[in-house]
């Protein structure tokens, strides 16, 4: 997909809502475990409840994983259907992958091709020749950890080396990368404060943020720091929207928790933009 586009589904729904789908067999409403395939029954009613108020869809790859292949043919399965019903949508594969050469040009292939996804969340620590595989793919979207939410990022992530805190090195020296400009960067919500800095080296780039909610980020704060002429922004939402109900009426209130989230997104969005 390209950019423009997703600007454009952005400003369509005055949402820039990603609603990951960390789909759990543990966590899932029991009823759905009489079907043939849970995790697809429940992604499918889910994203049928969501679609009007996000513009994004961020399936966890471990989540799948995790069912052998059974959870692989679900993944497949919702994919398929997300492009073939919802193609405005735009997909992320949150793999977090990372590795050299020709492997990394596999994960492309695997993500990009096989399974169809707009994007995939990558790691940076093996450097340049573990990117620009991926940035090689035209239409596709490479999102590269770069300051995330949890609490070990401070173990690496901003230290500093020769001065200059190590995240801000990732940014500037994927800047200098073949393909650069389909990069985007995961920023947890809760380094809010730390956008300011960020977009100073990576002004325009799109970046996903988790952390908004449950993690306790401030979608407020989020958009003071890093929304840009273009939005710029994916705020990822998982949990909250996911399992606020076990029960029978899951997607319905679902489709509230997506719809509260939008309405805040189309206020902020109303403040820079319309104010």
């Amino acid at each position: 997909m390209k950019i423009e586009h997703l600007v454009a589904e952005i400003r369509k729904k005055k949402s820039f809502l990603c609603v990951g789908l960390d789909t759990d067999l543990e966590k899932i409403p029991e009823h759905l475990l009489k079907e043939e395939d849970p995790i697809f029954a429940f992604n499918k009613a889910i994203i049928d409840a969501t679609h009007q108020y996000c513009v994004a869809y961020k399936p966890n790859i471990a989540f799948y994983e995790a069912y052998g292949l059974p959870g692989w043919k679900s993944l497949e399965r919702t994919m398929e259907y997300l492009n073939a019903d919802y193609p405005e949508i735009f997909t992320i594969a949150d793999a977090k992958r990372g590795d050299i050469g020709n492997t990394s040009t596999r994960y492309a292939k695997a993500f990009f091709e096989t399974m169809d996804f707009d994007s995939i969340t990558i790691t940076p620590y093996m450097g340049k020749d573990s990117v620009e595989p991926f940035l090689e793919f035209e239409d596709r979207h490479t999102i590269l950890l770069a300051l995330t939410s949890n609490e070990g990022a401070f173990d690496f992530q901003t230290k500093k080396l020769e001065g200059e805190e190590l995240y801000k090195k990732v940014l500037k020296t994927s800047k200098t990368y073949k393909g650069s400009e389909r990069l985007m960067y995961v920023v947890g919500a809760t380094k809010a404060t730390y956008l300011q800095e960020i977009r100073e080296i990576i002004p325009e780039s799109f970046l996903l943020v988790p952390g908004v909610g449950a993690q306790g980020g401030s979608l407020q704060d989020v958009c003071k720091y890093g929304m840009t002429k273009n939005v710029g922004l994916l705020v990822n939402s998982s949990r909250g929207i996911l399992y606020a109900s076990a029960g029978s009426d899951f997607a319905q209130i679902a489709a509230v928790k997506a719809e509260e989230i939008q309405k805040e997104m189309e206020h902020e969005l109303e403040r820079y933009f319309l104010s």
